[in-house]
C-alpha cells in the first residue's frame, strides 16, 4: 500500500496535489522569479484535462508509454516536454512518477481516457505517458558561452509563449540564418522541441542552442544584468528601423494571440514594432521574428547601421 495511503490521504487527492504543486510551483516561478510552494495545494483538475490535447505532431518516437518506460525516461536525464497521466484514481507508481516529474520540474498534464489512448497509438499506457525532447535543451548560460567563443555580442531570441510547433521551428531557421546564439522558451504552455518543430526548423535546430526556462521574466533579469539590452516585440512599439540593434541584445516575441505577456514587457528595456502599411495590421510570429532578426543582422554584419 502506496504511504500516502497510509498517511491518511487518499491517492487521488495525492496526484491532484502533485499537480497542483506541479502547476503552482512554475506558474509562481513564471511570475516571480521564485520556487512556488512545496506543498500540494488543493483543488480540481478535471477541468484541464478536458481542455488540454494532445497535438498531433507528438504522436510518434518521441511517445514514451507505460509507467516503467516513464520511470526509467525520467531517471535517464533526457529532456521530457511533459507527461500526461490519465485523470481518476492513481496509486502506487503514478504517484512516484508524478512526484519525479515534480522534482524535475517536468509538467504534468491530467488527460481523459480516451485522448491517451489516442497519444499513444492504443499501446497499453497504464494511465501515463511522456513525451520525450527531440533533442536536449541547452541553457542559458550554454548561449552566452557560445556567443563569448564566437567573440560577438550575444545575440538572442526569446520566445514568450509561442503555441505552435511550426511557428518555433520557422523562428528557429530564421535565428540561425541570421546569426543568432541561441533561442530560449518557457517551459509551459508553450511548442517545445517536438518533430513538428523539428521538422520546420529545416535543419537549423542542428546548429541552433535552445534554452527550456521555467521563468522568462527571470531569464530578462538575468540577461539585464550581464549588460544584454532587451527588445520587445509590440504594435505599439517604435519603428524597429530605427532601433540600434548592433550590440547585445536579447529580441522577445509574443504569443501568437496576445503576444507579449504584461510582466514580460515591462521588463524589455525597448519596445519595437514593424510599421504596417496594407489592410492586415499584424503578421504571422515566424513571419516577424524573420523581419526583425534580419534587421539585426544588417545591422551587426557590416549592412545599414541605425540611424
Amino acid at each position: 500500500m502506496s504511504k500516502f495511503i497510509r498517511n491518511g490521504f487518499s491517492a487521488g487527492y495525492c496526484l491532484r496535489g502533485l499537480i497542483l504543486k506541479n502547476e503552482g510551483y512554475i506558474k509562481k516561478g513564471r511570475q516571480q522569479g521564485q520556487e512556488g510552494s512545496r506543498y500540494p495545494r488543493r483543488g480540481d483538475f478535471s477541468g484541464d484535462a478536458r481542455r488540454r490535447v494532445p497535438d498531433d505532431e507528438e504522436v510518434g518516437e518521441n511517445i514514451v508509454s507505460g509507467r516503467n518506460a516513464v520511470i526509467e525516461l525520467l531517471k535517464s536525464g533526457r529532456d521530457i516536454e511533459k507527461i500526461y497521466i490519465q485523470t481518476g484514481p492513481a496509486e502506487g507508481s503514478i504517484l512516484l512518477i508524478a512526484r519525479m516529474a515534480t522534482d524535475k520540474k517536468v509538467p504534468l498534464i491530467p488527460i481523459e481516457k480516451q485522448r491517451l489512448q489516442a497519444l499513444c497509438g492504443n499501446t497499453h499506457h497504464q494511465g501515463v505517458v511522456a513525451v520525450a525532447a527531440e533533442r536536449n535543451y541547452s541553457s542559458v548560460a550554454d548561449i552566452l558561452r557560445y556567443a563569448e567563443e564566437r567573440g560577438e555580442p550575444p545575440f538572442i531570441v526569446i520566445l514568450d509563449g509561442v503555441e505552435d510547433p511550426h511557428n518555433l521551428g520557422a523562428v528557429i531557421r530564421s535565428a540561425e540564418c541570421m546569426g543568432a546564439h541561441g533561442v530560449v522558451i518557457p517551459k509551459r504552455r508553450a511548442a517545445g522541441l517536438t518533430p513538428a518543430a523539428v521538422k520546420a526548423s529545416a535543419g537549423a535546430i542542428e546548429h541552433m542552442r535552445v534554452a527550456k526556462v521555467v521563468n522568462i521574466s527571470g531569464v530578462i533579469d538575468e540577461l539585464k544584468e550581464k549588460g544584454v539590452w532587451v527588445y520587445g516585440a509590440d504594435m505599439s512599439g517604435d519603428n524597429f528601423s530605427r532601433a540600434d540593434l548592433r550590440g547585445p541584445i536579447a529580441i522577445v516575441l509574443g504569443n501568437e494571440g496576445a503576444g507579449i505577456s504584461h510582466l514580460v514587457r515591462e521588463k524589455c528595456d525597448f519596445i519595437i514594432s514593424i510599421p504596417m502599411f496594407g489592410s492586415v495590421n499584424s503578421l504571422n510570429v515566424s513571419a516577424a521574428a524573420a523581419v526583425l532578426l534580419t534587421e539585426v543582422a544588417i545591422q551587426r554584419h557590416g549592412g545599414r547601421s541605425a540611424n
